[in-house]
This record gives C-alpha cells, structure tokens and sequence, in this order.
C-alpha cells in the first residue's frame, strides 16, 4: 500500500485576526470597554466583515469578548472561580445548593426528556427551572425534570404555584434514597429563552451539563443546566462536583 502525505494546510484569516485581535486586547483596551464597530475595525486590519464576525466569535468562545444586548461588543473581565452543581450523594435544593428556584409546572416533557427518564411520553412531569448568580451576573440556567411518580406526596395544596411549588418538587425529591448521578458535558448554542436567563444573545456559546440522578432502581430526575460558554470553564472534581474557573486569581468557596 502507498502511503498519503499530508498537505500543510494554510492558517485560517479568521485564525491569524483572532491572534492580531488578542494582542490589541492586550494592549489597548480595559476591561468592559466598547469595542468599534465592526465597519471599523474590519477597515482597520483589512479584512472582510465575515472574517472578522468568525475572529470575535472565537475570542467570546475563549471568554475574551462578551456580546451584550443594547450595548455591543466589549472586553470580558477575568475569569473568578465559583462551585456550582450538586455533590455526588446529594439532590438538588439540599443544604449548600446555590441554586435558587423560579418556577415549576406540572406538563409532559419533550420527547427526548421522557426518553431519558424512561416513562410515557404523556406522562406528567414536574419540570423546576433554576438560576445561578455569582458576583451578581448570571451564569447558569436550569431545567430539572422530576417525574410525578418521583414526588408521589406532592399536592397542589402544599404549594400551589411559583418558586414555593419548585422548593416543594425539590423536597419532596429529597426524600427519596439517592443511588447515583451521572454527568455529560457538550457545548451548545443558547437557545431564547436560556439566553435571555443568562442576558446573553441567542445562539451564544454555552456549556450543557447533563446529570441523572438515580433512585429506587430509575432515572427519578434529569437535570439540564446551561452554563455561560465565555466565562465558564468546567472541571469535575475527584467526586464528581462540577465548579466553574473564571480564571487562577480567584476561587470562591
């Protein structure tokens, strides 16, 4: 058999711009400062709106750049550390869960959401949606999906909308035996209503952490948080916690 050689394939324009873009971050530019617009500074460094468009894009993957609504583009601040998600051996809402509930309603969930927790489409499920906030910003969003059959003692007496309905769905999950998690990481693109959760725009790069949390010989909840993709970085611990790394100077207990 012949053997193929490799061709050197060219570096990218979008690739060699984001480099030059770094360096002016570097030097010219403060922390939450307004970049030009893009006219301005596709004329600056000579280059296409496109490969321009691709440069940024790549530098708010990496967490230089945010995107904000109403305000444009400018310089992210660094990276602080803080602990998000729950422990191996505890459900979510127990002592220490830096999650706070918004709101649950009672409805079937999507398709591919009762697939994964193994029951009836029609089914009805309690889905909980959750926000994280760290040194004021938001960095998370969650949906956690909890079967009826999960929090069979759940009544609507007990609370009957709201964030009181979501701390009562979260308790009465407590309750059962905890026999596992497990947990999946992709990067995604913030769909509406995530993005508006985490103020930024749709189609954003995020951080998906899927986790099952395991009782009584089932999937008794799936948990889908999304992360904000260009100030988190997600590393999992030796029992499994996830914690965000904003950047070495900070850590945050």
């Amino acid at each position: 058999m012949g053997t193929t050689q490799l061709e050197s394939v060219p570096e990218p324009k979008y690739w060699h711009l984001k480099t030059v873009l770094s360096e002016a971050l570097d030097s010219e530019f403060a922390v939450g400062e307004i970049l030009p617009n893009e006219r301005d500074l596709a004329a600056r460094f000579g280059v296409a709106r496109a490969t321009l468009r691709q440069a940024l894009e790549q530098l708010e993957l990496e967490g230089r750049l945010q995107r904000r609504r109403g305000v444009g583009t400018t310089v992210a601040p660094p990276r602080m550390g803080v602990a998000v998600g729950s422990a191996q051996g505890t459900w979510p809402g127990a002592a220490g869960d830096a999650w706070q509930p918004a709101d649950s309603e009672l409805a079937p969930a999507p398709a591919e959401v009762a697939r994964a927790l193994g029951i009836d489409p029609d089914e009805p499920v309690h889905t909980v949606r959750r926000t994280r906030v760290s040194h004021g910003q938001p960095v998370a969003a969650e949906l956690l999906y909890v079967p009826a059959g999960s929090v069979p003692d759940l009544t609507a007496i007990d609370a009957p909308a709201g964030a009181a309905r979501a701390r009562a769905v979260l308790r009465e999950l407590g309750r059962l035996a905890l026999e596992g998690q497990d947990r999946s990481v992709e990067l995604g693109s913030a769909r509406a209503d995530d993005a508006k959760a985490l103020d930024r725009l749709p189609g954003a790069p995020v951080l998906v952490v899927t986790t099952r949390f395991l009782a009584g010989g089932r999937t008794a909840a799936l948990s889908m948080a999304t992360y904000r993709a260009d100030t988190c970085r997600l590393t999992f611990g030796d029992q499994g916690a996830v914690e965000i790394h904003h950047g070495p100077e900070q850590q945050a207990s």
